[in-house]
């Protein structure tokens, strides 16, 4: 049986998640470094350690809180209802994952939860959007020979994939909404 956690424990991770948003949000993600966090939180270094196995750890965290507020958004929104609509609604998520390259980085590695104890905030947030695509896709006029699991997968997938080539010399010239608009067509609409 897991011990509860100590109020000062939190507390402490509190204040280490606060010093990485502030520098964060003065340097960028990719600047961040772990000797900053720990200045700024008051801690000792292996106090750190001691809540984050590594930075990654700590981005997992910060990056997977960005992609719920933008989660939160597009919820908020309008079911979209056709694929213009769904692009559209996807620009908050595309926005956060290619604020940085070292964000879209952090956000492959820990998107899944293999090998890992215990599913982390950013593969958790792979869920919740899966679940959010789903209701999206229910009643939207939609291709019905495979599941809206199997679609909302397939929307993940391109827009991943739509992600990965903004940040390749080779396919940068076509912007993400552009491009994820005929795989969006091709995946989603009965044929014709």
């Amino acid at each position: 049986m897991k011990q509860p956690v100590q109020q000062r424990t939190l507390k402490t991770r509190a204040r280490l998640l606060a010093a990485a948003e502030e520098v964060v949000q003065a340097q960028g993600f990719e600047a961040l470094r772990v000797d900053q966090v720990v200045v700024r939180a008051g801690v000792a270094k292996g106090t750190f350690f001691a809540h984050f196995t590594d930075k990654d750890a700590l981005m997992s965290q910060l990056i997977g809180a960005r992609i719920n507020a933008a989660l939160d958004g597009i919820e908020a929104r309008p079911t979209p209802r056709d694929v213009d609509q769904i692009v559209q609604a996807l620009l908050p998520l595309m926005a956060l994952l290619t604020r940085e390259r070292y964000v879209f980085d952090v956000f492959l590695r820990h998107s899944g939860a293999a090998l890992a104890e215990e599913i982390g905030p950013i593969a958790e947030t792979i869920g919740r959007f899966q679940e959010v695509l789903e209701r999206w896709l229910d009643g939207a006029p939609v291709r019905r020979d495979v599941s809206v699991a199997v679609l909302a997968e397939g929307i993940q997938a391109f827009l991943i994939q739509v992600i990965a080539m903004h940040f390749c010399a080779l396919h940068s010239d076509i912007d993400m909404p552009t491009r994820l608009d005929p795989y969006l067509r091709a995946w989603l609409l009965p044929p014709a």
